[in-house]
């Protein structure tokens, strides 16, 4: 078994407590207790006050100390008129010079040829980067611009002191992309101007039933994206399956994505610095993921000081640590494990019973005389990542990654036979290691390069012995994914872009079933390699309200000697302050997909398989894809309407996990999905309310069923999420509903030669379903240097009992239904340090 996490370090961090600290208070509060304490007058323009927040001063001052506080927090000016009054202004505007010398952050070059604007007066940076511009006001704001440099905007208060200040211009990252619609649904999460979500995990603010910033449980709240079964492992976007869904750990692919075999995210949320979500126009340098991208990338600055922290919840320990070992040199290290081989808490209890139920770990087997065995499970994951960022100058950059991430079930099973007691060991090993070496290059302002080799690999391994039959089956599943990639991004001017690039990959897949009694063994493996070429121009307009983003990536698979094109798109343009409308499409494809044979596989835990294409009777996953939305968002409204269209060719049957007539049948298909989601979020102060409603038309083709054409096994045809959050200095409080009407599944109508008879594929619905959850935060001050959360949250409050899938067997010469069902209520507690 792995090795078990040590809880003992972080239980000393319960009995810590909090350390107060005093907030701040509306101005206009503040004056009318100074009018009473002190029995003078204030008069003031409202709109002059509005908008200020300042800690009250001490009680003890004097008035004159008082208004001179006031003046400092402000910005004011407060004026004494008599004993009685004084009067409140803004600060009167003189006329002053500004000048300053711009140089390279990086380099300590001047920078030449910088535009440097204050309404319409400017000036162009000189050979030693200077500038000057007469006759401004105070406080009016300076605009400095340059190709290949972040813009910056500053007071002219800061550069009107009598010198020229030397300022650093910052090299600006080589992408296009903007951010179009900020805190989309919640703090953190903003949509981007080529259609994309990004996610700054950092600043991600609470959402119902999370008490920590889960990666792939956070997406699960944006429209459009759900898990039919609720694991973090089978996420569905728009129709397609969870093994559509490319998913990168900084630019590796990854085989597998869930800890607990899909109920939580693989990936410690505390090291991931950004997530990117695509579900259309994607960038052409990403090929596979016919239904979406998820992109999740670690921190990539160089720390200036030793940092870290860990945390404990009623599932898990996790420990990380940001160390700088020189001035260029920064390593990553997190853990993360299951302290259930210490102590198991009844939110382990759940987990376990939902991931494990239905299972060969649960199932009771019953011989002929009723001799019943006993089983007796032991189960363990974690997670280790290192990363090495090493900064060898300014301009280059190396970075070397490393991630293992396991799951581990075991159970002993004894039965007494022939009065003789036999005992024998199952399980089930679930295994990912990734590692990577990047080396990036900023050749000047305007070029940067980058080169990728990559390693992934991915491993399943199950032993099941049938014990009264003296019977031992053995199944494994590994794919080898191997490549490197090399990119540059080339700015043009301030507004245009080029990103070109090659990738080449070669993956094998392995299968192994072997028997010993009777004596089988069938071992299949195939390998595909793929070179691709990829080019994409970016645009943005000079006012920043038009962004395109047109590309193409050729792929070209030597084995099959075929070469697919796959154009994309991502176009963006704001009017009228508020609006803002999107056109995304793409086309894109994948050899890997993963495949069921049968329901009891892998101990009937994990029954997914990867298989690679062989461009036959398993081909090349093909899709096409175009959507259109409207967004708006003025102050703290927005509404968010978006339609797309998808269609998906080169789907086997076997990979959609068909449990009706079709679930032993081969064949290829396709499936076609048209649908709307829409989204209404108002924040105001410190709260946030939304809601979202999505629509959803699924559809199968396979022209070798009858009938060839039925509802997509994943129809969720509607789709309401409604919420609400609060948020203060120190706390968190969310709670939400998520209801969808009742996935398809396809009842028995017979028996006949002890086979089921069904009735039309997919023409019966589950219940419809219907879950509540809620979740809180408290954060607060250990020491001087450290800081701490402590959380709540329930999911499932209502302990409503869902069904999420359906499946029938014969049982006594009858149709047995077999349900599986969501998690019950299920409570869980958090504390975390940061220090």
């Amino acid at each position: 078994m792995i090795r078990k996490t040590l809880l003992s370090t972080f239980l000393f961090w319960i009995s810590l407590v909090a350390l107060p600290q005093e907030k701040k208070t509306a101005l206009p509060e503040v004056l009318k207790e100074l009018q009473l304490r002190h029995e003078v007058t204030f008069t003031y323009a409202d709109e002059n006050i509005q908008g200020f927040e300042i800690i009250p001063p001490a009680k003890e001052l004097s008035m004159e100390d008082v208004l001179a506080y006031l003046e400092q927090s402000t910005g004011l000016v407060f004026e004494t008129l008599n004993e009685q009054f004084i009067a409140v202004r803004k600060a009167e505007k003189r006329k002053t010079t500004v000048c300053g010398i711009l140089m390279d952050e990086e380099t300590s070059e001047p920078v030449l040829g910088a535009t440097v604007q204050v309404g319409e007066k400017y000036d162009v940076s000189n050979e030693q980067g200077r500038f000057e511009i007469k006759d401004l006001e105070e406080g009016e704001v300076i605009v400095i611009r340059s190709v290949g440099y972040n813009t910056q905007t500053m007071a002219t208060d800061i550069l009107n002191d009598g010198s020229c200040p030397t300022l650093l211009m910052q090299i600006k990252p080589i992408t296009l992309q903007e951010i179009t619609v900020t805190n989309f649904l919640a703090r953190g999460i903003d949509r981007t101007s080529v259609g994309s979500f990004a996610i700054n995990t950092a600043q991600l603010g609470i959402l119902p039933g999370l008490i920590e910033p889960d990666v792939l449980q956070t997406i699960q709240a944006l429209p459009g994206i759900q898990s039919t079964n609720e694991t973090v492992s089978d996420i569905n976007v728009r129709g397609g399956t969870n093994d559509q869904n490319l998913v990168l750990w900084d630019g590796i692919k990854m085989y597998q994505t869930g800890h607990f075999f899909g109920l939580i995210s693989a990936y410690n949320p505390y090291l991931a610095d950004k997530v990117t979500l695509v579900k259309n126009g994607t960038t052409a340098a990403l090929g596979d993921g016919v239904s979406s991208t998820i992109d999740v990338r670690s921190e990539d600055q160089l720390a200036q000081e030793f940092s870290g922290g860990g945390g404990i919840n009623m599932i898990n320990a996790d420990f990380f640590v940001k160390i700088p070992l020189s001035k260029k040199i920064t390593a990553q290290l997190s853990t993360r494990g299951s302290f259930a081989g210490v102590v198991q808490t009844p939110t382990y209890s759940q987990y376990f019973d939902r991931a494990f139920r239905d299972t060969d770990v649960f199932r009771d087997v019953v011989t002929a005389n009723d001799d019943r065995i006993a089983t007796d499970e032991n189960f363990d994951f974690f997670d280790v990542s290192a990363r090495l960022l090493y900064d060898a100058t300014p301009k280059d950059k190396l970075r070397v990654n490393f991630l293992n991430v396991s799951n581990d079930i075991e159970y002993q099973e004894n039965a007494v036979i022939d009065n003789v007691l036999e005992s024998r060991t199952s399980g089930l090993e679930q295994n990912s290691l990734a590692s990577s070496i990047v080396y990036s290059r900023l050749w000047n302002n305007s070029l940067r390069t980058s080169a990728q080799v990559y390693l992934s690999r991915y491993q399943l391994l199950a032993v099941n012995y049938d014990v009264f039959n003296d019977q031992r089956l053995q199944q494994e599943n590994e794919v080898l994914d191997t490549g490197i990639k090399l990119d540059s991004r080339l700015a043009l001017s301030d507004r245009i872009g080029l990103f070109s690039g090659y990738q080449f990959f070669e993956i094998g897949v392995s299968n192994l079933e072997d028997i010993n009694n009777p004596r089988f063994r069938r071992f299949t493996k195939r390998v595909v390699r793929s070179h691709a070429v990829f080019s994409e121009a970016e645009y943005t307009s000079s006012s920043g309200r038009t962004n395109l983003a047109m590309g193409i990536r050729g792929n070209y698979f030597p084995r099959f000697g075929r070469i697919l094109p796959e154009p994309r798109l991502a176009f963006s343009h704001r009017f009228m302050d508020y609006f803002t409308w999107e056109v995304l499409g793409e086309f894109k494809s994948q050899t890997t997909t993963q495949a069921i044979d049968f329901q009891n596989d892998f101990l009937g835990i994990e029954q997914r398989r990867w298989v690679l294409s062989n461009d036959e009777d398993i081909p090349i996953v093909q899709s096409r894809q175009a959507s259109t939305g409207l967004h708006f968002q003025k102050g703290g409204l927005l509404i968010s309407l978006e339609g797309y269209y998808k269609e998906v060719e080169g789907i086997t049957s076997s990979s959609q996990g068909f449990q009706n007539q079709f679930r032993f049948v081969r064949s290829t298909g396709n499936y076609d999905a048209l649908g709307l989601d829409l989204l209404i979020n108002q924040r105001f102060n410190r709260f946030s309310a939304w809601m979202s409603y999505s629509y959803a038309d699924n559809t199968f083709e396979f022209p070798e069923f009858m009938p060839s054409t039925f509802p997509n096994n994943l129809d969720i045809e509607h789709i309401v999420t409604a919420g609400g959050s609060y948020e203060s200095d120190r706390f968190e409080f969310s709670a939400g509903l998520n209801w969808h009407s009742g996935k398809p599944f396809t009842e028995p109508d017979s028996i006949s030669n002890n086979e089921i008879v069904y009735k039309s594929p997919n023409s019966s619905r589950l219940e419809d379903y219907l879950r509540v959850d809620v979740s809180a935060r408290y954060n607060f001050t250990l020491f001087k240097t450290v800081k701490a959360q402590a959380g709540a949250a329930v999911w499932n409050v209502l302990d409503r009992e869902n069904v999420v899938d359906i499946y029938y067997r014969i049982v006594n010469d009858q149709p047995q239904v077999v349900e599986q069902n969501a998690l019950g209520i299920t409570p869980n507690f958090t504390f975390r340090v940061f220090f």
